[in-house]
């Protein structure tokens, strides 16, 4: 068996002759001394000027033994034990897949609707400026991840195997090429079914899902706990995982009221920069795009007295949401769907917050820096009094000018000029002054006075940890309930979210000594 990388030009799928051409000559043997041959990356590389798509590849000779990876089998869980999982996000519903797996019944509890029920309610906010508290573009079926660019790439590589969650996004309808592109993408119009397609197979086995279950309480019960919903049903088992979400904040809130153990945790905070998709194709692929490239992306990153100014969720072509979860607070976010075919990039340019930046804020103890972040929220919001998100052009931003007036943008709810060097904190603007033009050195172009910044990108991971044993998974304060994924503090996006997930659902089966038969 060899490993070993080649490229074929801007081909994105190599035929089997160029395959077994390459595995080969890279083997030291003739066509027919060929075994299984196996495509496991592909990246595009610009760095040279010229584009070209590389490839990592496996290869066998024959009669070699070729190594499969096989996820376990579901099983029927519907008299099994149960276990609650708060949360139908990528944490909640990796988790419960998981569970099934480990031969436990899953009985899901999710504030908000369905995923489609959530595509209504979230198309409301723009056109109507009408939020729904528990159904919007963070809460529902799918987490904050359903309607998001649907990125699947993590640096989390030692959490968990993320071939099982790949594997599992395409037994459920995902695109099969994400399990080798290097920057694997599913898209908002895609990840809605995929997740319904989970939910169902959760039911099929035995699990159940339950909606509009907005959990208000954790109570414990006997030898185990029960989960208290806003409308007063109520579910009771042995094990919780805690599978949350970054935004719901009512479980900080519960966690501090009852002394339960949490801590302040960094976190990031800045603006969604907005430029044309063809700007940034021009700039990384140093002209024109092919049209068999896709929409050129970007990352970047400096230190700035000491804190990391940097892009996250870099959307191309894409577009900025309201990711708002209530009136009286502004928050952004951006998406794509799988063809990424909108003609904006979008990314959030956000500083890092670690505990203690912000004088005035200790007393609020591991809730600090929520604190702080829910007090700039509403600060964007009383600005304009509705969903338009307070923007200024990239170049004004820098030089402390109010904008006369702003560009197109792909924000629906539209934008009013603002002067947001002085709304934003003054930590994060003096950071994002310097580093915006640093940005713009290594990418000519990338600042420009048709660049737009709009505020505020907030929610880029929790600002809260609920503390958990490191083996057990479990809370250091509640036995048998497993904090997990981004509301716990422990991961940030939809792959380490899941991985978080599953390795809840494991740890649940250790402690019952379960074992797949």
């Amino acid at each position: 068996m060899k490993e070993f990388e080649t490229s074929f030009g801007l081909c994105r799928e190599p035929s089997r002759d160029m395959l077994e051409k390459a595995s080969a000559r890279a083997l030291g043997v003739g066509t027919s001394g060929l075994g299984k041959v196996a495509i496991l990356r592909r990246s595009l590389d610009c760095r040279k000027g010229v584009c070209e798509y590389r490839f990592r590849i496996r290869a066998f000779v024959k009669g070699e033994e070729a190594l499969e990876y096989d996820i376990p089998e579901y099983r029927d869980v519907a008299d099994a034990m149960p276990v609650i999982v708060i949360g139908c996000g990528p944490a909640g519903l990796f988790a419960s897949l998981r569970l099934i797996m480990e031969g436990i019944k899953p009985v899901i509890l999710e504030r908000g609707k369905d995923v489609h029920s959530r595509r209504r309610d979230c198309a409301g906010i723009s056109r109507h400026g009408v939020i729904d508290p528990d159904s919007n573009y963070c809460y529902g079926e799918g987490g904050a991840g359903a309607f998001s660019d649907g990125k699947l790439f993590t640096r989390s590589t030692k959490r968990g195997d993320i071939r099982e969650v790949l594997y599992q996004f395409v037994r459920f309808g995902a695109d099969p090429d994400i399990l080798i592109d290097a920057h694997p993408h599913i898209g908002s119009d895609v990840l809605p079914k995929v997740v319904e397609n989970m939910r169902s197979c959760i039911i099929e086995h035995g699990g159940e899902c339950h909606f509009n279950s907005k959990v208000t309480d954790l109570r414990s019960s006997g030898d185990g706990w029960t989960a208290v919903c806003a409308d007063g049903t109520s579910y009771s088992s042995s094990d919780v995982i805690l599978a949350s979400g970054h935004s719901a904040t009512e479980f900080y809130d519960l966690f501090a009221q009852r002394g339960w153990a949490l801590s302040a945790k960094g976190f990031a905070l800045g603006v969604r920069a907005e430029h044309k998709q063809s700007l940034i194709d021009g700039i990384q692929y140093r002209g024109r795009r092919d049209p068999q490239l896709p929409p050129a992306e970007y990352s970047l990153l400096t230190q700035v007295r000491g804190r990391g100014v940097f892009s996250f969720c870099m959307c191309p072509g894409g577009v900025i949401i309201p990711s708002s979860t209530s009136e009286g607070e502004t928050v952004l976010n951006g998406m794509s769907d799988s063809r990424r075919s909108s003609r904006w990039a979008n990314a959030g340019i956000v500083c890092s917050i670690e505990p203690g930046d912000i004088p005035g804020y200790g007393k609020y103890g591991p809730l600090e820096l929520l604190e702080f972040q829910k007090n700039i929220e509403r600060r964007m919001w009383n600005f304009s009094k509705s969903f338009k998100a307070p923007a200024q052009r990239m170049t004004d931003f820098c030089i402390g000018r109010l904008s006369r007036n702003l560009p197109a943008t792909s924000y629906s709810p539209g934008v009013v000029c603002a002067p947001l060097h002085l709304m934003l904190p003054e930590q994060v603007a003096d950071r994002l002054r310097e580093a915006l033009p640093l940005f713009g050195g290594k990418m000519k172009g990338f600042f420009n006075e048709d660049a737009l910044l709009l505020a505020v990108e907030s929610r880029t991971s929790s600002p809260v940890r609920i503390l958990r044993d490191p083996v057990t998974f479990q809370s250091l304060s509640l036995p048998h309930v497993y904090p997990c994924g981004e509301g716990a503090g422990y991961s940030g996006g939809i792959v380490s979210s899941a991985i978080d997930g599953i390795c809840a659902a494991c740890a649940v089966a250790a402690e019952h000594h379960i074992t797949r038969s």
